[in-house]
């Protein structure tokens, strides 16, 4: 058996980005809107007449991504929203912590064709792969310069605070709906779109 190891670059943020940093009251940020690199593939894959107007999401995050450096330990935690989509990391942040996630879904951003699609073929948006979203959990006092540094750039236009961490329902991803109901937004279940990745 061979092993091998590279140093594949350098370290640019000082501070660990880890679960095990979130505390009680943090904020949770989506970089933008979710859902629509899985379904453009779908549509694509199946030759779906109702995904002209889709169009992959797929970006290179790095240069938002270091936008978010500016908020030093003010920055807890970030993960890209692929396999799985925002419904899978925001339940990966939570296991292990002894607390859990609120979430309002009509802060969730979902572009209009994305939504229309994902509600004609009976798919969750929400549990579908990005390739050009991430999710960064802040400090409460550093949401609002979170917001206005991914606002700045071109990927981070549609950012949005969707939601914050508390102690009730520690370990689960609480989701308020758009009519006001409260569901579990559980790991997405069965069978996940194909990756091509």
């Amino acid at each position: 058996m061979y092993v091998t190891t590279a140093g594949l670059g350098r370290r640019e943020f000082p501070h660990p980005l880890s679960p095990s940093r979130i505390r009680e009251g943090d904020r949770v940020i989506v970089s933008g809107p979710v859902g629509a690199h899985g379904l453009a593939v779908l549509a694509a894959r199946e030759s779906l007449p109702v995904g002209k107007g889709l169009v992959s999401d797929a970006a290179f995050l790095y240069p938002s991504v270091k936008l978010l450096f500016a908020l030093g330990e003010g920055l807890r935690f970030m993960r890209d929203a692929t396999r799985g989509g925002l419904a899978a990391v925001l339940n990966e942040a939570v296991q292990g912590t002894g607390v859990g996630m609120e979430v309002e879904e009509a802060e969730i951003p979902i572009a209009g064709e994305a939504l229309a699609v994902s509600s004609l073929l009976g798919v969750n948006p929400l549990e579908t792969a990005n390739e050009g979203v991430f999710v960064a959990v802040v400090a409460p006092e550093a949401e609002v310069e979170a917001l206005r540094l991914l606002r700045s750039h071109p990927l981070g236009r549609e950012a949005r605070g969707i939601g914050r961490l508390a102690i009730k329902n520690p370990q689960s991803v609480m989701l308020t709906t758009r009519i006001g109901g409260r569901r579990v937004l559980d790991f997405p279940r069965g069978l996940l779109l194909p990756r091509i990745c």
